[in-house]
Parts: structure tokens; C-alpha cells; sequence
């Protein structure tokens, strides 16, 4: 019997939507950084990315990276979170490129690699205005490009890139993009060669590409949210973009087995302090109302906001570290104890159950192979 509460990889639909991603960002001229993050690091989400034509394996976790360069994924992996000093030996072995904004960890990085007997390609960050990693002042970038080529025998400096969106709420508009093009420029004027790559962002920087808006020189992004989550991809899911309503956005949903179905009154009853997590909750009274208990809560999903059960007429009244509350009064189906109900996902949730030992994973369909 399969255990739940269980999330699901369907390998088919994630290389439809890679295939497509990556398609789509071919046609402008740019290669894509396919980012596992949000799988947890599955090794097979490397290999079907590879398969669906991606230029790197990207992660923040250098285990995740590990894990896909040991399954066999033959393109380059890429370290996309500013590494530590203390892991920068591992990171050597495990990635070839990676993203950097500090002259101390850059220093520290040549040395390791010279020790690795290897030249270690690194793309420097320019901040602007996202305000999370990367040279705020273009000077500085200069300098440190300059040094990097100069000195640092055991890097390459292969360009320079952004990060928009995580932090600041900073949108990848055409300035902004033409911003970045301008701080390469700059860099190369200095070391007297053009750059290989000028990486514009993440998922959200699709936006100006949809748009064509986006500047020829762009030619790198790294993308993970878009290829996993469609049209439920937060940035076209906020902004009311429509171009990936073709993905699959159920490429990873959720399976929670019903514990419980009874009619309850739907305000509570008594003096009212805080919930589970601390917090005053506002209750609506819709009076006596069927609802089904979901052996599953916040401790695995984080908030019930980012679950979007796909149960017609239900929706979700709350939920404890581990139970969810789902209200059923208005389904035509009628539930029983040991039903499954299944739910779409948005990125934050799947970035808590991926890690969620309570939380079972099942992958559908071969694995790295284009059908």
C-alpha cells in the first residue's frame, strides 16, 4: 500500500514543461541553468533536464548537486547560493561553476581550486536593487572582475549576473536587464574580453523574454519554479501572466488520507486564545458544516495558502502542525475515512514536504528519457 501523506513527481509532465521552458528560451537566445531546489535535489530531476536540452544543474545545496553528479548527469553543475568558506574544497570537486560576491570568498575559492588542480569558472553578482547578494557599487564590480582575471589563477571569470524578485520584490523589467548588459560591458571593457555568459535571473525574468524586451546579450537563466509548477509559478500567478497556462501545473501534487468526517460547527467554541502557532486566528461562522480531517499540517506544508485541493467544491478551513481541516460540505462526492484527496501545489509548499520526513515521495514514469 502506498504510503501517505505522499508527493508526486510525474517525469512525463516535468519534460513537458521542460522541453517547452527550454525551447521558448532557446528561441531567444538563452541557455538555461535547470535548477532542482524545489525537488529536494532529486538526482532524477537533473537527468530529465539534461535530457530536455538544459547547460548546467543548478542548486543552493551542494548536496543536491552531489547527488545528480553521482547519478551520472553529465553537463556542468552550477552552485546558485554564494558558497560558504568552509565548503568551498567540496564545491570545487562537486561544481564548476558557481555564483560569487565577495573578494574574501573569491580568494578563498582560488586557492582551493589550485589545491583541486582544477580552474573553477565563477560568474560574478551585480545587486540592482534587489538588495539580497551581489556588488551594489559597479565600481567595486569592476575592481573585483579585474582582480579575478588578473590574479586568481585558479578561476575564470565566465560573466556576470543578477538576481531579482526573492528579496525586494524587484521586477525584471527591460531597464533592469539593460542595467546588467551595461555592468558586462563594463567588465569586459576592463578585461579586454568579451564574457561568456551574462545570466539575467530566475524564473521570473521569463517576463521580459515573453515580452520581447529582453536584451540580446542576455543569454543565461536559471530556472526551476517555471518547469515544475507551469502557470502556478508565482511570478506569472501574481502578475496575471498567461504564456505558461500550456505547462502542466500539476507536474508534483499532494496525496493526504481523510482521518476523520463529521458535521461540526464551523466557529469554535469558548474563550479563544492562539493556535497551534501562536497566532490569533479570525474564524468565520458559516454555521454546522461536513468536513473531512487530513492527516497532514503545517509542520509538513508550511502554509494551507499553497495547497490548492483539487476535491470540486472543496477548500481548506485551517489546519494544526499536523492536521488539516477541509471543508466538504458542497462536494458532490462524499468522502469516508481512508479517501484520498489530492492538491495542487504552490512553489513554498513544495519547498516544506520535499523535506518533510512524514511526508512520502513517488516518482511516475521513466526518468531522464525524452518520449
Amino acid at each position: 500500500m502506498k504510503k501517505r501523506p505522499a508527493l508526486i513527481f510525474d517525469h512525463e509532465k516535468i519534460r513537458d514543461n521542460m522541453r517547452t521552458v527550454v525551447g521558448w528560451c532557446s528561441e531567444a537566445g538563452i541557455d538555461v541553468a535547470g535548477v532542482i531546489k524545489v525537488t529536494g535535489g532529486l538526482a532524477s530531476a537533473a537527468l530529465d533536464y539534461e535530457a530536455c536540452g538544459a547547460k548546467w544543474i543548478a542548486s543552493s545545496r551542494l548536496e543536491q548537486l552531489a547527488r545528480a553528479k553521482e547519478a551520472g548527469v553529465k553537463i556542468p553543475m552550477m552552485m546558485i547560493r554564494v558558497p560558504m568558506l568552509s565548503e568551498l574544497d567540496e564545491m570545487v570537486k562537486v561544481c564548476e561553476y558557481s555564483l560569487q560576491s565577495e573578494y574574501t570568498t573569491l580568494r578563498a575559492l582560488d586557492e582551493a581550486a589550485i589545491r583541486a588542480g582544477k580552474i573553477h569558472n565563477v560568474i560574478l553578482m551585480a545587486d540592482l536593487g534587489d538588495l539580497r547578494e551581489g556588488f551594489f557599487d559597479p565600481q567595486e564590480l569592476i575592481d573585483v572582475a579585474k582582480y579575478t582575471e588578473e590574479v586568481l589563477t585558479g578561476l575564470h571569470l565566465a560573466g556576470v549576473g543578477t538576481n531579482l524578485g526573492c528579496y525586494g520584490s524587484v521586477m525584471p523589467t527591460e531597464e533592469k536587464m539593460r542595467h546588467l548588459v551595461r555592468c558586462a560591458e563594463a567588465v569586459e571593457k576592463v578585461i579586454g574580453r568579451p564574457l561568456e555568459i551574462i545570466s539575467g535571473g530566475a524564473s521570473s525574468s521569463m517576463m521580459p523574454m515573453f515580452d520581447g524586451v529582453m536584451p540580446e546579450r542576455v543569454n543565461m537563466l536559471r530556472i526551476g519554479a517555471a518547469s515544475f509548477l507551469g502557470s502556478n509559478e508565482e511570478t506569472c500567478r501574481i502578475y496575471g501572466r498567461k504564456e505558461m497556462d500550456i505547462l502542466h501545473d500539476d507536474a508534483i501534487t499532494l496525496e493526504a488520507e481523510v482521518i476523520e468526517v463529521r458535521t461540526k460547527p464551523t466557529h469554535p467554541i469558548g474563550k479563544l486564545g492562539v493556535n497551534a502557532f501562536g497566532k490569533k486566528a479570525v474564524y468565520k461562522d458559516r454555521g454546522d458544516r461536513r468536513r473531512a480531517l487530513l492527516a497532514i499540517g503545517g509542520a509538513d506544508f508550511g502554509d494551507y495558502n499553497d495547497l490548492l485541493p483539487q476535491l470540486e467544491g472543496s477548500f481548506i478551513l485551517g489546519c494544526s502542525g499536523d492536521h488539516t481541516i477541509l471543508d466538504i460540505e458542497d462536494c458532490k462526492e462524499k468522502l469516508k475515512v481512508g479517501d484520498v484527496v489530492r492538491f495542487k501545489l504552490y512553489y513554498t509548499a513544495i519547498l516544506h514536504l520535499v523535506s518533510s520526513e512524514n511526508v512520502a515521495k513517488y516518482e511516475l514514469g521513466e526518468i531522464g528519457v525524452l518520449l
